[in-house]
């Protein structure tokens, strides 16, 4: 029988189609695109940068959000818990942080026998990192995902005030969901309480994220002096002086701010 050249065998192989990829690379391709961004990305936006079809898009999404590798912020996209706490994709603490923030927070739950709570951003949400607090806390809806919106909580308002950019994204916007009869839902309403946050370094929430809790809130910088994080704490609405409570709050956060500054 006659043999096959080199050349004729090199001819086969090149003419053969190249194998599409399979939904397990799909998966990586969106899971890759969704760790790069910074923000919120729609459907739309993930088929661009990946080249997929909108329905597979949104098939593989679906099975991603099930198995917290990713999640779903209105009409886009987010890494999922999972996948931030295996890669660290949340715009967390400066390395080394936890130690040297720590004591700060338990001194301030001693002073205020309140719920504290240390936020950082994640996508457009205030991810809480750590939550200290006694057997009379107070119930929030962030207790069992510990994330909040930002436009509702005093952490949030604290992240939003200082950080232009996250700022900018989220006004964007325009409007926002209420999750009480006090949430602030409009642009210029948002945009005016964001104002007195820097004016005063301290933000507020009166029953705007949960019926009868109240937030108070202070920015903490790191050593660049951009903010990296928001020292929050919550306690029953009318039932402890919110001025005096700033005040303990926004010492705490600016004892943190120097003690980075050293790191």
């Amino acid at each position: 029988m006659p043999t096959e050249t080199a050349s004729q065998v090199q001819m086969v192989t090149d003419d053969r189609p190249v194998s599409q990829p399979g939904s397990l690379e799909r998966g990586i391709d969106i899971l890759l695109a969704l760790s790069a961004a910074s923000h919120p990305v729609t459907l739309s936006q993930l088929c661009r940068s990946t080249g997929l079809p909108k329905s597979t898009a949104h098939r593989i999404l679906g099975v991603l959000c099930s198995r917290e590798l990713a999640r779903r912020v209105g009409n886009a996209y987010l890494p999922g818990e999972l996948l931030e706490s295996m890669t660290g994709i949340t715009r967390a603490r400066i390395p080394g942080t936890r130690q040297a923030v720590l004591p700060y927070l338990l001194y301030l739950y001693e002073t205020t026998r309140q719920t504290v709570n240390l936020a950082v951003p994640s996508g457009l949400e205030a991810r809480y990192v750590e939550r200290l607090y006694g057997h009379n806390r107070v119930v929030s809806r962030s207790d069992s995902v510990d994330r909040a919106p930002l436009h509702c909580t005093a952490t949030g308002k604290a992240l939003l005030a200082f950080d232009p950019k996250l700022r900018q994204e989220v006004l964007a916007r325009g409007m926002f969901e209420r999750m009480t009869r006090r949430t602030i839902t409009s642009l210029a309403g948002l945009e005016r309480e964001l104002a007195q946050v820097r004016r005063h370094g301290v933000a507020y929430s009166q029953e705007e994220y949960t019926e009868g809790v109240a937030c108070v809130a202070a920015p903490v910088f790191g050593p660049g002096g951009r903010i990296c994080m928001s020292l929050g704490v919550a306690a029953p609405a009318h039932q402890v002086p919110l001025a005096k409570l700033g005040i303990s709050v926004r010492g705490a956060a600016q004892a943190i701010s120097a003690t980075l500054l050293g790191l």
